[in-house]
């Protein structure tokens, strides 16, 4: 049934995936409305599945205490990072999950290498971390807003016409690096049309309740949406790897989106396959031990073990088919 599951899941990923290597064209190469044949009705079922999906791997994850998983969710304004987050997350422990969002740097921030205040944040093992907005700002709004380069102090020999290059090359070590160190890196770029950013501004306008989520600043970004649309495309070309590929999910129906961005981290978990630790032989005697004290206990008229009662006895001899 895991194998039937990962299979199902990678097919439905496979389109979203930048193979590492190729040279990608945003507009040309990816389709915002893109929704894999399927209905929102049918949508809902399988977001149910995928959360469930996520929330018995998670708790697998942090029972083995051996992997990390970084989620770096990238998209513009309005692009459904927040809603993402909240819906694809909704069924998993949240003490195993740990939301960060990078907004203006600090100056202490700002005293330190572009990567820095990233690290800071990085889940341990057995957590799952979620970037809202990641160490790819740097080569996003930095390059797209000069005037923020400027702030972060690089010496002049730093700053040359090879610097994004250069960062490109730094942030796939870095990945390289956690991902040999057992975390694994998730990408995921919310790709949302320009029609639906317009309408989606418009929302947040004309009700009273999202009035709060707007900002003149979103505008004046927007109007600069040619050299984001470039700026991906070559931050996409130049950082989907191997060890950590990028994945383009169509944002222009938010619930495509959630299915796609749960089906991505689902189709990690899967593959690192964590697994509930194992006891040995002495542990076992000591499990048998602490059962017979706890029968004795047992209230007049009470099962001796309630658990062994309500699941009959499996194949392999245990109570419900599992335990000790």
């Amino acid at each position: 049934m895991a194998d039937k599951r990962a299979k199902r899941i990678a097919k439905f990923i496979k389109p979203l995936r930048v193979k590492p290597g190729s040279e990608v064209d945003l507009e040309a190469d990816f389709d915002p409305r893109y929704k894999a044949g399927l209905k929102k009705r049918e949508g809902a079922e399988l977001l149910r599945s995928g959360v469930s999906l996520l929330a018995e791997y998670q708790a697998r994850l942090a029972a083995q205490d051996t992997y990390g998983v970084l989620l770096c969710l990238q998209a513009l304004d309005a692009g459904g990072k927040d809603g993402t987050i909240r819906h694809v997350m909704s069924g998993v422990n949240p003490q195993g999950v740990h939301v960060s969002s990078f907004k203006v740097p600090s100056a202490e921030e700002l005293d330190h290498d572009f990567l820095w205040r990233y690290a800071q944040r990085l889940p341990a093992r057995g957590d799952i971390g979620i970037f809202n907005r990641s160490h790819y700002e740097e080569v996003l709004v930095v390059r797209v807003h000069p005037e923020v380069l400027d702030r972060q102090r690089l010496p002049e020999e730093a700053k040359g016409p090879g610097i994004w290059e250069d960062r490109y090359r730094a942030i796939n070590d870095w990945e390289r690096y956690l991902t040999e160190n057992g975390f694994k890196v998730v990408k995921i770029f919310l790709n949302l049309s320009k029609e639906e950013q317009r309408t989606r501004f418009l929302k947040r306008i004309d009700l009273p309740e999202k009035n709060w989520k707007f900002s003149a600043a979103d505008i004046r970004e927007r109007e600069r949406w040619d050299d984001y649309q470039k700026a991906f495309s070559e931050m996409l070309s130049a950082t989907s790897t191997p060890w950590a590929p990028w994945y383009v999910v169509p944002a222009d129906r938010k619930w495509f989106a959630r299915i796609c961005a749960a089906a991505v981290l689902a189709h990690t978990l899967i593959g690192l396959d964590p697994q509930y630790p194992t006891v040995g032989d002495e542990a076992r005697k000591e499990l048998r031990a602490a059962r017979r004290r706890l029968e004795e206990q047992a209230p007049e008229g009470a099962a001796d073990d309630p658990y062994a009662a309500a699941h009959p006895v499996g194949r392999d001899g245990r109570p419900g088919g599992s335990g000790s």
